[in-house]
């Protein structure tokens, strides 16, 4: 499992022109399913991200969580996280995961994100949809958290 975490002030996702999750101060987190992840994977990758103490302190220093700040969270899922680009100039995307895992596992992390923080700190894209995302980064500020560098 893959998730880039950008630290941003706000962003909002919207599909067919109609905005569908949004959220202030936090964190934008796009989520990549591979096909051997798992619900025990999904909980680690969450417990981590939300203890990450990567938001400004008073000083300026990146010492606060988002519970520290009261801050929210925009997740979309995106499995092209999983692209493979070894090969010729066309990515493959054999090691992401089918729709049913990916949604399922997805909406794990939505409901454990949300049981955390509250349903209203928690916007969401919509799984397989073409979504739109605009954002405005803080910092910039982006980690990449991969759970086979985690030993999930």
């Amino acid at each position: 499992m893959r998730f880039v975490i950008q630290v941003v002030d706000n962003a909002e996702v919207s599909v067919d022109g109609k905005v569908c999750g949004s959220c202030g101060k936090g964190f934008l987190v796009l989520i990549g399913v591979s096909d051997t992840d798992t619900v025990s994977i999904a909980g680690k990758m969450c417990d981590k991200m939300l203890a990450m103490r990567i938001l400004p302190d008073e000083n300026g220093k990146t010492n606060l969580s988002l519970a520290d700040v009261d801050g929210s969270l925009l997740l979309v899922s995106q499995f092209t996280l999983y692209a493979d680009c070894k090969k010729g100039n066309r990515p493959s995307f054999v090691k992401a995961a089918g729709p049913e895992l990916a949604e399922s596992l997805y909406e794990h992390i939505i409901s454990r994100c949300r049981d955390f923080l509250g349903a209203d700190k928690v916007g969401t894209g919509i799984f397989g949809e073409d979504m739109k995302v605009g954002l405005t980064n803080s910092g910039p500020f982006t980690i990449i958290l991969d759970s086979a560098e985690l030993n999930c």
